[in-house]
């Protein structure tokens, strides 16, 4: 009978040589196999080996403190290719300091390239990146001075009279993975962890190139005793077995939960146990936004304002049941955590693995999409990857924005130190932000509006004093708060002058108010008043 290879932790790390390329498997920190990671760097910091290493990750894999952040030294990695770092400070720091090369790629196309790679092919094509800062004719994703003059990981490619991108296979030496369960074979099956994520398609990737999969578990099962429906990875594939003997730390759901099983599926909690979120800048940006929606309609939340806010709404309002909330991690339904958690949620109804929601995604489009932004320009074009000297990427933006059919930006106006007050049913500025995101031009294009516009793409950009459209003429005024100067509040406060729309109109006064607001119901009489004006049309 084949043998599970279990190991100790050190003995795993100690497999991986100098300039080996490694790619792990993990969403935040969930899936991150801290027990071989930390001994991976303890390795490295006590005799300075493994070094040289080329990471290659899909999403982003921090909580700021642990995760792939294991990898972030000089000298241990010489280049990273990855999804995002916007919760993975030492990355940022490394990149920004040219201490290191950094490609950064859509988080779709990455998990799904390796599936692209376990079959055998030289890559993957796709539209996705298109007129971002993606395309090798615009910065190639390569995120710092040291990487400029390297290799493109992306090459554009004529097919059918088109453009696309053509993303190519990245040879993997180790791949690094997590399960719940091994068995005396080394089958791996998942049933305690929050997120399916990229597990199988990066294992099979790794074999296609003669690569070694280390695997982190909490527990050994007899063999037989796994239903064979819930083996993720065949112990086949596996060349290491790690059992984690420090599970509360080493081994946690995510970064503030150990186990909570209404996380993975195994208990639904009543709803009167979520609390409502008080009324805050973020809150009223979340209820604004929502109010572009449809019933009926599957709707995606990013991170940021979005996925800390939307769930939380819809399940206050009493909308859960009406619209299918999901989360590029794989998740439908349920009510998202955010932060250092983004990508979990409770009483989720399905939970798909990471590439598989990326074809919905970048295939037939999510309906709807709620997503952070930092700046837009005169063109609509929209920053959501690059402030300043952080360098946070892409994540899942590029792959969701691109496809979906209708974007909803969510920002406050203004950045650095905004105060606002909602007494009275208005909006009074107590101080405003020092850093303008309504900018002449983006320091970074992650969302393309002339592209966009083109193709008649429906694009909102909602903030807490003024909502803009995205029109053939670019982004036009549409509203604003009640209790807001025109000129003083709005205008001053932007590096361009918008088309205003002559039918400007006041921001419904409701979404800055205590308690629910009746999101509901305005959802449902608005969807009335459309299908009149449509019958008697």
């Amino acid at each position: 009978m084949l043998k599970a290879n279990v190991v100790s932790a050190d003995a795993a790390a100690a497999m991986i040589g100098d300039g080996a390329t490694v790619a792990t498997v993990g969403m935040t920190l969930v899936g991150a196999a801290e027990s071989i990671l930390t001994a991976i760097e303890r390795r490295f910091l006590d005799g300075g080996s493994p070094r040289d290493l080329t990471l290659v990750h899909a999403s982003g894999q921090s909580d700021r403190v642990r995760g792939n952040q294991h990898f972030a030294h000089e000298g241990m990695t010489r280049r990273v290719i990855g999804g995002h770092w916007g919760l993975a400070p030492k990355w940022m720091e490394l990149i920004t300091g040219d201490k290191v090369e950094a490609y950064n790629l859509p988080q779709g196309q990455l998990a799904q390239l390796y599936r692209s790679m376990a079959c055998g092919l030289p890559g993957k094509m796709s539209k996705v990146g298109l007129g971002t800062y993606i395309d090798p004719r615009v910065e190639g994703g390569k995120m710092n001075a040291r990487t400029r003059p390297l290799p493109d990981l992306v090459e554009v490619m004529r097919y059918g009279g088109e453009d696309y991108l053509f993303y190519k296979a990245i040879p993997l030496d180790v791949v690094i993975v997590r399960g719940t369960t091994a068995d005396e074979m080394g089958n791996v099956t998942c049933e305690e962890e929050a997120m399916k994520l990229e597990a199988i398609g990066a294992v099979l990737a790794a074999k296609r190139f003669g690569g070694k999969v280390l695997v982190q578990v909490k527990r050994l099962a007899r063999t037989g005793t796994l239903h064979p429906k819930d083996v993720v990875v065949p112990g086949y594939f596996v060349d290491a077995v790690v059992v984690c003997d420090d599970p509360e730390n080493d081994h946690r759901q995510s970064s503030s939960f150990f186990f909570d099983p209404s996380l993975c599926g195994d208990l639904v909690i009543p709803e009167a146990a979520v609390r409502p979120l008080p009324l805050s800048v973020r809150k009223a940006i979340g209820r604004r936004a929502m109010m572009e929606l449809l019933p009926g309609a599957a709707i995606n939340l990013g991170t940021g304002i979005p996925n800390d806010v939307i769930g939380a709404i819809a399940a206050e309002e009493g909308l859960a049941d009406d619209i299918l909330l999901t989360v590029e991690s794989g998740l439908y339904g349920g009510i998202p955590e955010g932060g250092v958690d983004f990508g979990i949620a409770r009483n989720t109804l399905a939970l798909l693995e990471h590439p598989v929601q990326m074809d919905f995604y970048n295939g037939m489009g999510v309906p709807f999409t709620f997503m952070g932004a930092g700046e837009m320009d005169a063109a609509g074009n929209v920053n959501a990857t690059k402030f300043g000297d952080r360098c946070t990427g892409c994540g899942g933006f590029i792959d969701i924005t691109q496809n979906a059919g209708h974007v909803i930006f969510c920002s406050t106006f203004t950045a650095r130190g905004l105060e606002v007050d909602f007494s009275g049913d208005r909006l009074t500025i107590v101080r405003e932000g020092s850093e303008r995101k309504l900018v002449a031009r983006v320091a970074q294009v992650s969302f393309n509006g002339e592209i966009a516009r083109r193709k008649g793409q429906k694009v909102h950009f909602v903030t807490e004093r003024a909502v803009f459209e995205l029109r053939p003429e670019g982004p036009v005024l549409i509203e604003i708060a009640p209790g807001v100067d025109l000129e003083r509040d709005v205008l001053s406060q932007m590096e361009f002058r918008p088309a205003i729309s002559p039918a400007l109109k006041t921001i419904d006064p409701a979404i800055y108010r205590e308690g629910r607001f009746g999101l509901r119901e305005r959802l449902f009489a608005n969807h009335r008043k459309t299908f009149a004006q449509g019958d008697q049309a």
